[in-house]
C-alpha cells in the first residue's frame, strides 16, 4: 500500500510545471530606441536608433528578471545624413570612440504579472550612469506568424546629457532628453 501512495504522489507531480527564467532575443525590426529634446524652444525633436540587439530574461511567477540591450550609435536616424553625422561627432556621441550605447538591468519591479520598471546602467560615450526605465505597457503572447512566444513593451526615462559628456549648446538645446524604447523580443 505505501508504495501504491509513493507512486500516485510521484505522478502527481510529473504535470506541475515549474516556472523558469525565459530568455527573448530582441526582435532588431520592430524594436526603435529614439530620444527627444527641445531645440531652442521652437519644437521637440525626435530621433532614433535604427539597430539595436539584446536579450531580456524573465520569469514571470517569481517576478525576476534581466535586460541587456546595445544600440550602435551609428545607426542614428534624425532624418538629415549631414545632422546624422554631427551628432556622431566628438561634441555628441563620438562613435569613432564609442560606437555602442549599453543598457545593462539591475533591478526590475513588477507590478502584477508585468514588470514596471527596470533599473541599470546606462553607458553613452563612455559614462556609465544609473537610469530608471518606466514601463508603459507590456504585452506578452504566442506571435501569430513566428508561432512562438512573444514580448512586447514601451519604456522610457528622463535624462541630462550633460551626465554623459554630450552637453554642447545647452541650455538653447535643451540638457533633458526624453528617453523611450519600443521593444519586441521572441523566446530563444
Amino acid at each position: 500500500m505505501h508504495k501504491l501512495a509513493v507512486a500516485i504522489a510521484l505522478s502527481s507531480l510529473a504535470g506541475v510545471s515549474y516556472a523558469a527564467p525565459e530568455t527573448f532575443v530582441i526582435d532588431t525590426t520592430h524594436t526603435a530606441p529614439r530620444f527627444e529634446y527641445s531645440h531652442f524652444g521652437y519644437s521637440r525633436q525626435v530621433h532614433r536608433f535604427d539597430k539595436t540587439s539584446g536579450r531580456v530574461v524573465m520569469d514571470r511567477q517569481a517576478k525576476t528578471g534581466s535586460v541587456d540591450v546595445t544600440i550602435d550609435a551609428k545607426s542614428v536616424n534624425t532624418g538629415y545624413a549631414l545632422f546624422n553625422e554631427h551628432i556622431q561627432s566628438e561634441d555628441f556621441f563620438d562613435t569613432a570612440r564609442h560606437p555602442t550605447i549599453t543598457f545593462k538591468s539591475t533591478k526590475v519591479e513588477f507590478k502584477g504579472d508585468a514588470p514596471a520598471s527596470v533599473t541599470g546602467d546606462l553607458t553613452i560615450k563612455g559614462v556609465t550612469r544609473p537610469v530608471t526605465l518606466a514601463v508603459t505597457s507590456f504585452h506578452a503572447m504566442p506571435h501569430p506568424m513566428l508561432k512562438r512566444d512573444a514580448i512586447g513593451a514601451n519604456a522610457t526615462a528622463q535624462i541630462k546629457r550633460s551626465d554623459f559628456n554630450m552637453g554642447k549648446y545647452a541650455p538653447n538645446v535643451s540638457d533633458e532628453v526624453t528617453l523611450s524604447i519600443a521593444l519586441e523580443a521572441v523566446k530563444e
